[in-house]
């Protein structure tokens, strides 16, 4: 596939049944979700029965995941993990149903071929050995020395460190026999691990997840085609349908970026209203006024509008960079409003014609409103574009800009002039209703 470097690791993240495999794009590639689709449906064709994850690469998705693999992680917390796997298993098949889940797995896998050791206590310690000695032995025979203890071989032509692993051949263990004859060393003394230990074959879960101190089963996944608030709300009812066929003492948590997304959300909402309420008290105390202020601030509904607008036009979900956008709109579009009501009052103190003001503000000050407009909005055409590396993070920022300035920018040179038009030509009018009344008193 064209704009793609392949890079292969055979480190196994569970055990030696997965592997990961590094996904390097060149400089000309195009956004690496279009990428991410194409392979997983082809490697599905290509390789039936084998399941594919694609994980973030990048440190900002790593960051929101909070280290976890998937950006969505249903914990089915309890002490019960027989009951808890059969839950997680029916519970996955119903997953598997919702529209733009992808990549929906157990991350336990269970039943997996082990070989289980069990050391004699009393007779390796007759022999010298304590259980850390048999482990460590173990180790460094099946998994190499570099964990224990490194060793480091110094290239003298070139001054060179270079880690030297030393590790049985894999060929020579290839039974429960010879893995008994495997050589045991400590504290001087030789043994084998056949006379300390009995080794059986049987099947059993590769890892065991923790948290609070709580034995989990995850289920993972990640949203494709759709965003992330939509696919969480359909598993949480999923779940919620599901809770009678949970084991008593278990419970199930949707945790990942779906929390962090909530909790951002719900920040980054009440910052938006936050900085509306400060933007405004802040321009009530400059214009010694309640009413100037109101009307600075319909411009916002109009760049609010604006921002919904681009983000449905480009089919780009609401995200933290998107709110991010609207709250650079609000100050930019707020700035440009002052402007236009700053001059317009300045024209009323003169000749007292309030639709007059609102024209002449709506000219005067249509060349530095749109200067600053167009300034922003061609600064974030890039951004928008998603150009660069990782440019499709930072796109919902530049397009929700650019859509709450398109609009915003017509509503400050049109609908806030015609505000200030209405609102004190009403003043007037009932100024001199009052001042007439006033008159015809006897």
């Amino acid at each position: 596939m064209s704009g793609i470097n392949l890079s292969y690791s055979n480190t196994g993240t569970i055990g030696t049944s997965d592997a990961d495999v590094l996904i390097t794009l060149n400089p000309d590639h195009h956004p690496s979700a279009d990428y991410v689709r194409t392979l997983r449906r082809t490697l599905t064709d290509e390789f039936p029965g084998v399941q594919f994850a694609f994980l973030p690469a990048d440190i900002v998705s790593q960051t929101l995941n909070f280290g976890m693999p998937s950006p969505i992680d249903i914990q089915i917390v309890g002490r019960d993990v027989a009951g808890n796997r059969v839950f997680a298993a029916s519970l996955l098949n119903r997953l598997r149903k919702v529209p733009g889940l992808a990549d929906a797995r157990i991350q336990q896998p269970a039943d997996l071929p082990r070989i289980f050791i069990d050391v004699d206590r009393t007779r390796a310690q007759q022999a010298g050995f304590t259980q850390r000695d048999i482990a460590s032995n173990l180790l460094i025979t099946l998994s190499g020395s570099q964990q224990t203890t490194p060793t480091f071989w110094l290239n003298p032509r070139n001054g060179v460190s270079y880690n030297v692993i030393t590790e049985a051949p894999q060929y020579t263990i290839d039974s429960l026999q010879s893995l008994a004859n495997i050589p045991l060393n400590a504290n001087g003394r030789s043994n084998i691990l056949g006379s300390l230990a009995t080794m059986t074959r049987e099947a059993g879960n590769a890892t065991l997840n923790h948290y609070n101190a709580q034995t989990t089963i995850d289920i993972y996944g990640t949203a494709d085609g759709r965003d992330l608030g939509g696919v969480s709300d359909d598993i949480r009812k999923i779940i919620d349908d599901a809770k009678a066929e949970l084991p008593k003492t278990s419970s199930v948590e949707v945790r990942g970026q779906v929390q962090t997304m909530n909790d951002s959300f719900s920040g980054l909402f009440a910052g938006l209203v936050f900085a509306i309420l400060l933007v405004y008290l802040l321009i009530v105390v400059n214009f010694q006024s309640w009413l100037d202020p109101f009307i600075i601030i319909t411009a916002l509904p109009g760049a609010l509008a604006g921002i919904v607008w681009m983000l449905f036009l480009t089919h780009t979900t609401l995200s933290i960079p998107a709110l991010t956008g609207a709250i650079m709109c609000i100050g930019i579009a707020t700035a440009n409003s002052i402007l236009v009501i700053s001059f317009a009052r300045e024209r009323l103190l003169e000749h007292g014609d309030a639709t007059r003001a609102a024209i002449e503000a709506g000219f005067t000050r249509f060349r530095p409103v749109l200067m600053t407009a167009l300034a922003m909005v061609i600064g974030m055409v890039p951004m928008a574009i998603g150009l660069g590396e990782g440019g499709e993070q930072n796109a919902p920022l530049g397009r929700a800009v650019i859509g709450g300035l398109t609009i915003g920018t017509l509503a400050t040179l049109i609908f806030v002039p015609v505000v200030f038009s209405m609102i004190y030509r009403r003043l007037a009018a009932r100024r001199l209703r009052a001042a007439e009344h006033v008159v015809q008193k006897p």
